[in-house]
């Protein structure tokens, strides 16, 4: 009965990546079929983490935040736990040896939310680290299935991967982070007179970040491969659009890639991926 137990839990991280997230769904499905739970209870774990500090304005979200990390540490520690994203989250992190050092600065940067923050380069940079990169590295561990020496050679470039991901989710959301939760992410940045100069250099730093993780998701498994490779290309898809986008309608708008282009995209990069073998 174990096995079932297991099954509903991780069906439950599924569902919640499949209603959160069509991008992510779309790049699950993609991946070998033996990583899909893996990633969903992941992606579950996050997103409920996300969800208690950008969401739950009408309840005491640093009591919420305090339980939720208590009870990340003892599912993990005990193998157990009756709620479903954190039994699928314990399965994940004690079958692939995810460290508790990813996991504590995850945890970290969902408290940060929770407060007021001046971000100098150096908070910024934590932030990201927390919140972005070290998903980036707990995936990376599923996809290594315990290659050591895989995993140290693209720990870097997963890295990137995550940081360009959050930053570019930062520009999308600049609006609503600042106008529903006061917050600006970007060091020296002032929402009420973004610039198109400001914008720049910020799309400076994230092209980097994109250029970077190509390098390393061209050496994942051919197993992960194509599944990685097709978020990069929404992700970038979506750069792209933000970067044709005045600054000033930044501002006022959040600005998406429409379900049917992400479908179209997904087919897209199956035939590349099958024709160029990327």
């Amino acid at each position: 009965m174990m096995q079932l137990f297991d099954q509903t839990n991780l069906e439950c991280s599924k569902l919640i990546t499949e209603r959160y997230s069509t991008s992510f769904t779309l790049g699950i499905k993609t991946l070998d079929k033996k990583f899909h739970f893996p990633i969903y209870a992941i992606y579950g774990f996050v997103r409920y983490a996300d969800e208690i500090v950008d969401t739950f304005y009408d309840f005491d979200q640093k009591l919420l935040l305090e339980r939720f990390v208590k009870d990340t540490y003892e599912a993990i520690h005990t193998g157990i736990s009756l709620n479903p994203v954190l039994h699928s989250f314990q399965i994940v992190v004690n079958q692939y040896q995810i460290e508790n050092e990813l996991i504590d600065a995850f945890l970290h940067s969902m408290s940060m939310d929770l407060e007021k923050q001046n971000y100098t380069d150096d908070k910024y940079n934590e932030y990201i680290y927390g919140s972005a990169e070290v998903v980036g590295l707990m995936c990376l561990r599923v996809f290594c299935e315990g290659d050591k020496e895989m995993f140290n050679h693209l720990k870097n470039g997963a890295r990137s991967l995550g940081a360009a991901f959050q930053k570019v989710n930062f520009l999308r959301d600049l609006k609503s982070d600042f106008v529903d939760r006061g917050r600006v992410y970007f060091p020296g940045v002032d929402f009420l007179s973004f610039t198109k100069e400001a914008k720049r250099q910020i799309e400076k730093d994230i092209q980097a970040d994109f250029d970077a993780a190509y390098l390393a998701i061209k050496q994942l498994p051919r197993s992960a491969r194509m599944g990685v490779y097709l978020a990069y290309v929404y992700y970038l898809t979506l750069f792209n659009k933000i970067k044709e986008t005045p600054a000033t309608r930044i501002q006022e708008e959040r600005i998406r890639v429409p379900d049917l282009q992400k479908v179209a995209l997904l087919a897209k990069t199956y035939l590349q991926f099958r024709i160029s073998d990327i």
